[in-house]
Formats: structure tokens, sequence, C-alpha cells
């Protein structure tokens, strides 16, 4: 039987507020219920705690190519009944996997509720029961058609792995990035990826978030119905974190097939929950979220130095990251561009962070994060995301009101401990035979 975990609870932040109950199985499994009957839809959403920093050295790749093969049948689904289920009873479903999260999804008219959790129970209790050598080659092929596409002949993509590779050491959870290498996946067999999975895609490794028309009452009784008999897997190791701070400047050169070269600066930072990642998120935003932002504004208003530029900052479980891509300008070499990056943060720090500009880009985070839980499914998932991610269902919502309050001074604080007082990853990728082109330090 499933146990009442908290008493009805909300998540408030940004004038937004989203109700939720929460509940645990007996087998470990966490189920939330966040009831809406503005429409006659229902959205399952199911996260697993686990992505590529769970992978083993030489067993790269293996949760993203699971995203694919949970879609490929189990034991009372056929290998095209997924998709086919869902599609037929009017919903839409998907998947993705990132560093630290597997996500899955399905939203189907209410009614047909029961299907998409029948669904998911099966693939999560009996998806090795279907298992083939054939499914596992083919979704390998596709997986490594996947890497050749978005990362080997997509321009600038390249830059992906070694960037993952120049800012954590060999060996660290998010030295490689979660689509994995070739030869890790050629080289997996059958009983690798069951391991893989057997390991990880227990009830007492995932989340269960049930949106929508649906009375919480009763979405308890339907996750219990589906999923409560299923067996737990074993306890998930725990998580520790695992920050990173460079000797020195790293100098990384990618030849690509491309026409203009691009430079990214990188730093690694730490993992969420620290004091510096609210102010790390405010701070991206203020150099490149609009062209009224530092980047924006002095590199491609106030002079055309480059074509593009964007930045952002994420923190994972175990670490993190902050980086600035720019490209550049026909004639304006990778260095100079460098060089005024270098100027412009040497200017915030002096100055600091001007006001008006800050709170615009309060007002544009506000924004976002209230667009974002418009639907039913988007409010499922970020209260799915936010439990796998941060141990708790609301949390999401405290860190967007502790970035809405992050102070001009604390974001210039964050700028100089976690940026221009730390050594960083210099990457250049140049047209191929132009590595003289790329940038070979952080001055002019």
């Amino acid at each position: 039987m499933s146990r009442l975990q908290t008493p009805p609870r909300s998540a408030r932040a940004a004038g937004s507020s989203i109700d939720f109950h929460s509940r645990v199985l007996a087998n470990g499994l966490r189920v939330l219920s966040h009831f809406d009957s503005a429409a006659p839809v229902a959205a399952v959403y199911i996260g697993y705690h686990v992505g590529s920093a769970r992978e083993e050295h030489g067993r790269s790749g293996f949760a993203h190519l699971f995203e694919h093969l949970l879609f490929q049948g189990s034991a009372h689904v056929a290998s095209d009944g997924h998709f086919r289920h869902v599609t037929q009873a009017g919903g839409m479903l998907n998947g993705n996997t990132s560093f630290d999260r597997t996500l899955y999804f399905e939203v189907v008219p209410s009614n047909q509720l029961e299907l998409a959790l029948w669904l998911e129970s099966d693939r999560m209790g009996f998806l090795l029961d279907a298992m083939t050598q054939a499914k596992l080659d083919n979704q390998r092929d596709v997986v490594r058609n996947e890497k050749r596409q978005n990362y080997e002949q997509r321009p600038y993509a390249k830059a992906h792995e070694a960037l993952a590779a120049a800012l954590y050491p060999a060996g660290h959870p998010y030295a490689h990035i979660p689509i994995g290498s070739h030869e890790d996946l050629i080289a997996a067999t059958l009983d690798d990826v069951a391991a893989f999975f057997r390991r990880w895609y227990g009830p007492n490794n995932a989340t269960l978030g049930i949106g929508g028309d649906v009375e919480p009452e009763r979405a308890f009784a339907l996750a219990e119905r589906w999923f409560g008999e299923l067996p737990r897997g074993p306890e998930p190791d725990p998580v520790f974190a695992q920050p990173v701070r460079l000797a020195q400047d790293r100098i990384v050169v990618v030849e690509d097939k491309v026409a203009l070269p691009q430079l990214t600066l990188a730093w690694p930072t730490p993992q969420s929950g620290t004091r510096d990642e609210s102010a790390l998120e405010m701070l991206a935003m203020v150099l490149s979220a609009s062209r009224a932002s530092v980047l924006d504004r002095a590199l491609m208003i106030d002079e055309l130095l480059a074509r593009s530029v964007t930045c952002g900052a994420w923190a994972g479980d175990v670490a993190g990251r902050f980086s600035i891509t720019l490209t550049a300008a026909p004639g304006v070499s990778l260095q100079r561009l460098c060089a005024r990056v270098f100027e412009l943060l040497e200017q915030v720090r002096r100055d600091g962070v001007d006001p008006a500009l800050l709170q615009r880009m309060r007002h544009r985070h506000e924004a976002d994060f209230v667009r974002g839980l418009d639907s039913v499914a988007g409010r499922t998932q970020a209260l799915v995301l936010s439990d796998v991610l941060r141990g708790d269902p609301a949390e999401f919502a405290r860190h967007t009101e502790r970035v809405l309050a992050v102070s001009a001074e604390e974001i210039r604080d964050a700028l100089v401990r976690q940026l221009l007082d730390a050594p960083c990853v210099l990457l250049s990728v140049v047209p191929e035979g132009r590595t003289h082109e790329a940038v070979q330090a952080r001055g002019a």
C-alpha cells in the first residue's frame, strides 16, 4: 500500500502556485499528483535519477541508449506499441536524457490515463523480458547515427565533446556527454545493458507525476494498481559533489567545416544548491539574454564583432559550468573577440551590474518561468524534475525565488569568484586548416 508522505502542498513562485500531493509506494516509487480540471487532459511524467553521470568507464552512452530502448516494447507491449497506442488514443509522448536524469512522458485525454500508466509500468517492470539482440543492434545503430548527425556533421557541434573533456578530469561524471562514444556503444553487450537497466530503472529510483483532470486519490489508487507490485531495485548509489577547479587556462582547438570561427569560454562551477548557483544564472542573463545585455549590446550593436552570442549557467548533481559562446563576425579574429569579452567582464567587476538592466532581466526570468508552467504538462514536468534532481517537488519554485532575489553585488561577487579569478577553457572552433586563427590566451 502507498503511504501519505506530505499533506497537500504548493510550489509558489513569481505569482504562480502549483498545488500537489505526494506519496511513496512501498516499493519506493515517489508519486506526485497535480489536479487541474480545466481541460479533460492527463499528463504522465516519470523521471529516473539516472543519466550519463551514472555510467561507468567503458560504458558511456547507456542512459541515452535506454531512452531509445524503452520505446522498443516490453513483455506485454509490441515493439511499436508504445507510440501506436498513445498516438491512436489522441495523445503525445517522448523522452529525453541528460547528465543526471532520464524523463519520459505521455499527455493523453484523461479517459486514457490508465493506458499511459500501463505502458510505463510494463516497461519499468518487464522491459528485459522482451529485450533481444536485434533490438539492441537496431537502437545502437540509431544512436550512433544520431551522434554522427548531431555531433560530428553539424557545424560547431564537435565542440561539445571537446569541451566536456577539457572542463572535467578523466573519469569525472561530466567528462563525457550523454550520447556516449562509438567505441563504447559498439562494445555494449546484451548482458551489459541488462545490468544497467536492473541497477537504475527500478521504482525506488523514480518519480511518477500524474497531472490534470484526475482527482489525487484516484491518481494514487491507479499508481498503486499499476506500479505497486513491481519489486524494488538495488538501492541507488548516493550522489556526492565532485567540484572542479582548473589549475590553469586550457587552450583547445577544434577544426570543423565552418565558415566563421567560434569561441567558447567555459569555467567549471559548483554543483546545484550552492550559494553562487542563483547568482550565476542571473549573471548569464545580464551578459547575454537580450539585445540590452552586456555582451550582446557591446559585441553586436555598439560594434559588429560577433554574429552570435550565447551565455549559460548550469549546475548539476556533482558539479556545474558557466559558458560564453561567440561566433566571430567576418574579418574579426577570435583573439580580438576574446580580449574584448574579458574587457567587458572586467568592466562589470569595476562598475557593477546596472540596476535597470538587472530589473529587466528579473522580469524576463519571471516571464519565462510563468510561461513554462502554462500547461498541465509543464507543471507536472516541473514537479517531477524538481523531485528527481533537487529532492523536493517544490524546490524548483524556491530556486526561482532565489534567482529573482539575487542582488547586483551577489552577481558581481560570483563573476569575480567563479570566472575572473578562476582559470577557464578557451575552446576555438576554426575552419579546417586554419588552426592559426585559434585563441592562444585570454589576453589581447
